[in-house]
């Protein structure tokens, strides 16, 4: 069997399209785009891979050296004040990443410690990765070990520091290439490919993708297997690490271990980060992390929240969700929340997800408290989660009455809480909530906006806006710049073309050759589709 089959694509575009290409952002149309056109593009990827692993090792190094794949870092809140980098790529390559990053994950999942709860590799189903294996059940499992070995044994907690910013990129090549035959070239690809998306550095696995958090784990396996060997009961998910000792000798000596284990690959531990605590208090502290709450509070954490509307039970998912959201008090749940000193950002987040399932005066009522001057800055760890369900609500004709409630509490944000739009995700999530409906101040926002920012991502989604809202104008403006701005600007404004009539095709006509030629990955081959051909077929 081959290293990499079309079937390792067909399932990174699926689920590029299912569950977007990146879990900070906000989905944006090329979503829909690979989601719509996820076979063809699945081929194509399998044929670039065919052609590559045709190739010696050199001349893959080469030939992936001289590809230019766009990829964008953009900053992310996170916690309560803190920020990551997150890393935005060009779709095709997304996909091709992806689905070498899936063929890892065949080949690596058996190899694994049942101990290792994250990102269990599932072969089937619409889900990269068994729901089941969660942060919840990792801290589960390590309180039901600590419990069966009595109150007396010493538990150390403790993470790895700037853990996907300090991977080395040639051990993760030599791991990949442990997993496949002698002559295999999947491990020169990724290396190659993880170099681009650092900008030529040798570390750092770029932020929110499935083939990083894939890559991640296999590294820590190689951590696992000589914490076994040390004869050490531990438990882990991603980089947090639970180790059940017998004492407290025996507790700094199991951290001393992992400590050195990692050093071996230029890892750390986060001091901050690492406590000792005695069984009994560990188990303790754990019971109240999951489940010190009321009931609501409870039911609201282990509520599942995503409906697919595709589903063939679709009408009978939603009722049943929207019955288990309307049991709920979320409104005394936020409440509680509020006069939090920190706020819980799940708890949040869920909520946040609730408004589509409420009615429309209590969504508004909702939107108002997560939205308003004083709460928007204490919950801006949710931000995304929130402006999600704001959107989702603003998107759908059954909340229409109070559109212009919701839309008058979107646009005091800017003028209010600027700070918070400062960060590139968290402004592309503000500008997904806004594209519904133009008001002048909207206008002068996303022009001045656009004019200022160098994200190429901000600048799309402000091309977007002007989509949605039909705003001549600045179409024109745009259009009249073409051979100045990004090929990824340009696929935006391509799309935004039709919106535009003949202004919009007489574009279209004048510039569709210098659009294949802008938009070419350098893999192209005459006579076949190409990545640009296949978008502007979409798009047509």
């Amino acid at each position: 069997m081959p290293d990499v089959t079309l079937d390792h694509f067909k399932r990174a575009a699926a689920d590029v399209g299912a569950n977007g290409d990146n879990d900070t952002l906000p989905f944006d149309i090329d979503v829909r785009f690979i989601n719509e056109r996820q076979d063809v593009l699945a081929e194509l990827a399998h044929q670039y891979f065919t052609d590559l692993d045709g190739l010696d090792k050199q001349g893959v190094r080469s030939a992936v050296n001289a590809l230019e794949v766009f990829s964008e870092r953009l900053l992310v809140p996170t916690g309560a004040a803190g920020f990551r980098i997150t890393t935005k790529i060009h779709p095709f390559w997304n996909i091709y990443i992806n689905g070498l990053g899936i063929a890892v994950a065949e080949a690596h999942e058996p190899l694994r410690s049942d101990r290792a709860h994250s990102y269990r590799f599932t072969p089937h189903g619409d889900k990269l990765f068994d729901k089941t294996a969660s942060w919840r059940a990792f801290r589960e499992a390590s309180v039901a070990e600590c419990e069966a070995l009595g109150d007396d044994v010493v538990v150390v907690q403790t993470d790895i520091s700037s853990f996907y910013e300090h991977i080395y990129h040639h051990r993760v090549e030599n791991f990949v290439d442990d997993l496949f035959p002698a002559g295999s070239k999947v491990a020169t690809q990724i290396d190659r490919f993880l170099s681009k998306l650092a900008s030529g550095r040798s570390f750092g696995l770029p932020v929110g993708g499935q083939c990083s958090r894939i890559l991640a784990e296999l590294l820590l396996t190689s951590i696992d297997r000589m914490l076994t060997d040390a004869g050490i009961k531990w438990r882990r998910y991603v980089d947090d690490f639970v180790l059940i000792t017998p004492n407290q000798a025996d507790a700094y000596s199991a951290l001393a271990i992992l400590s050195h284990a990692l050093a071996d690959y230029g890892l750390t531990l986060n001091r901050t980060k690492t406590t000792f605590l005695t069984g009994k208090h560990f188990c303790d502290y754990v019971r109240t992390q999951l489940g010190g709450e009321s009931d609501d509070a409870t039911k609201l954490r282990e509520i599942d929240l995503h409906f697919d509307p595709y589903s063939d039970t679709r009408d009978d998912d939603y009722d049943e969700l929207k019955a288990t959201v309307e049991s709920l008090e979320i409104r005394t749940l936020l409440d509680l929340e509020i006069n939090k000193g920190q706020p819980d950002t799940f708890l949040v987040a869920q909520i946040g997800r609730t408004l589509k399932f409420h009615s429309p005066e209590v969504a508004l009522q909702l939107c108002g408290t997560l939205l308003s001057p004083k709460n928007l800055h204490a919950f801006r760890a949710s931000w995304s989660t929130i402006m999600r369900g704001v959107a989702a609500v603003r998107g759908d004709d059954e909340f229409s009455e109070i559109f212009t409630g919701i839309d008058q509490l979107l646009d005091k944000i800017p003028e209010h809480s600027p700070h918070l739009l400062l960060t590139e995700a968290s402004c592309l999530h503000y500008l997904r909530t806004i594209r519904f409906r133009r008001t002048d101040d909207r206008g002068r926002y996303v022009s001045n906006l656009h004019s200022r920012t160098s994200s190429q991502s901000i600048k799309r989604a402000c091309v977007d806006c002007w989509r949605h809202w039909k705003d001549r104008p600045s179409f024109i403006s745009i259009r009249n710049k073409w051979n100045a701005i990004n090929p990824e600007e340009q696929r935006m404004l391509w799309l935004a073309a039709g919106e535009f009539g003949d202004d919009g095709k007489n574009f279209k006509g004048q510039e569709k050759r210098s659009a294949l030629k802008s938009w070419a990955l350098g893999i192209e081959k005459e006579g076949e589709p190409s990545f640009a051909s296949i978008y502007q077929k979409w798009c047509a």
